[in-house]
């Protein structure tokens, strides 16, 4: 039970597969920057999601700070590095999410949520037995341990991982995580074996599923392929994949010098069309001019 998790990962902590082993509960905080009080910068109807999550209405969005993998071209770096946010108890998340629910959101999106996992599911069953009653939404980088999915059983119905990296260099270099490829193929397995077959309502908003992730980086577009392949030929319409290229070299990525450019709409295009020519159906891709600092939200701790 969450209570339990929740004691054992604040005092010895191995939420994520860095398993860093810090006490939280005494004020240490490991790679993921935090302590044992759940913090979020936004709370809010967010409208960028895949159309089947956003619709008409948004998806109740909370942006956690801190990061287990904290690439160096995260969009979200602000909050990633643990630069913004408010502490909130139990009690206020419960609140939020109830909030979120009122406000017409059409589910809870839970925004890099591996390092408040224990409190955050305490919150979710309170939640519940109050009257939530739409989709929760796990959206998560891939880098996950599936022993911890695990406990989140009943809990969510739509999984939104990333698929970063295939090359372990890559994973190494962009989120010193070379283990990152071996994890999220672990990861992504757990997902699809609680979501089951996608299911969606009459207004084509997904109420159960997964949807895997790609962002295509500058010059990878061979990796990007690999994922794509592995994805459709290991399960098939079982999960969508999404397909972005929606990069935005933002000013501390200037470092790495193959990041600091935008991705081509030839390189994305070939890999939509390489998708198309494996027999992918299921999926979303991104149209027109995407890369833009107007898809980061505004992080300024309104919960």
């Amino acid at each position: 039970m969450p209570e339990n998790l929740l004691d054992q990962n604040m005092k010895c902590c191995m939420l994520c597969p860095r398993m860093c082993r810090v006490n939280r509960a005494a004020g240490q905080t490991g790679f993921c920057g935090m302590g044992d009080k759940v913090t979020a910068a936004r709370a809010a109807l967010h409208y960028w999601e895949e159309p089947c999550l956003s619709g008409e209405e948004g998806s109740g969005t909370i942006f956690f700070t801190g990061c287990t993998l904290r690439c160096v071209y995260c969009q979200n770096a602000v909050i990633a590095a643990g630069k913004t946010g408010r502490e909130i108890s139990s009690e206020q998340l419960t609140e939020i999410f109830l909030r979120l629910q009122g406000e017409g959101a059409n589910n809870i999106n839970l925004v890099t949520p591996t390092h408040f996992l224990p409190q955050i599911m305490k919150s979710l069953i309170d939640a519940k037995q109050l009257g939530l009653t739409i989709p929760v939404v796990y959206n998560t980088s891939g880098y996950e341990r599936p022993e911890i999915l695990r406990e989140l059983e009943g809990l969510v119905d739509v999984w939104l991982p990333d698929f970063k990296y295939w090359d372990s260099c890559t994973a190494l270099k962009y989120s010193s995580a070379p283990d990152y490829p071996e994890r999220a193929r672990a990861a992504l397995q757990e997902m699809v074996r609680q979501a089951g077959k996608p299911e969606f309502d009459q207004r084509g908003r997904m109420l159960r599923g997964v949807i895997v992730r790609h962002l295509l980086l500058p010059g990878k577009l061979k990796e990007a392929r690999k994922i794509v392949e592995y994805l459709y030929k290991t399960y098939g319409d079982s999960v969508y994949i999404s397909m972005m290229n929606q990069y935005t070299p933002l000013p501390h990525v200037k470092p790495w010098k193959e990041l600091d450019r935008k991705v081509t709409a030839r390189e994305y295009g070939a890999l939509v069309d390489y998708a198309l020519d494996l027999g992918v159906e299921n999926g979303f891709i991104q149209e027109g001019e995407t890369a833009s600092e107007s898809f980061i939200p505004e992080f300024d701790c309104s919960l």
